[in-house]
């Protein structure tokens, strides 16, 4: 695993108390200058497709299941991971003190058109929508969100993202 950085999401998180881990994974797709990306029609951002691995799933299966699920588009090949993030936060559960939540990126195709979504509750709370968009597109309108009130807990994350995949030439 290559970390890409560490986020905390938080002030006065204890890195050393009792730790609730979940791993998630997360496609980045490309066709042209355009990735694909799930668009929050509520709140206006854009985020990777993907999500939490299950127990006893494989990182690709999840990102199959996460990527049909949000986007409905049928993932072809996963090439390479890019890179990890670990994000920590105060745990919502009270037996805990952390939650680390470490997010691996990988390149992937996927078939043409788009299918069924199959979203669950938040997602379809926040009107998740896949989209064909620009890295500068993205990040400009994410950036514009960043300190808003509503500002989703993953923005910073996907926003260092586009900025690595700017940077390093996707």
């Amino acid at each position: 695993m290559h970390l890409l950085t560490t986020i905390h999401r938080a002030d006065g998180i204890n890195l050393h108390g009792k730790t609730i881990q979940r791993t998630a994974v997360r496609g980045v797709i490309q066709r042209g200058r355009d990735l694909l990306m799930v668009h929050s029609t509520n709140i206006g951002d854009y985020k990777f497709p993907g999500g939490g691995v299950d127990a006893g799933e494989s990182h690709a299966q999840a990102l199959r299941r996460e990527v049909q699920e949000e986007c409905g588009a049928s993932v072809i090949q996963i090439g390479d991971e890019i890179g990890a993030i670990i994000e920590y936060n105060l745990a919502k559960d009270a037996d805990y003190d952390t939650f680390k939540m470490t997010s691996h990126y990988y390149r992937c195709d996927v078939e043409d058109g788009f299918g069924v979504q199959n979203l669950i509750g938040y997602e379809r709370d926040l009107g998740f929508q896949p989209v064909w968009i620009s890295i500068e597109d993205a990040l400009r309108q994410n950036k514009t969100l960043l300190h808003s009130d509503n500002a989703p807990e993953w923005l910073r994350r996907e926003i260092f993202v586009l900025e690595y995949l700017r940077k390093n030439g996707l």
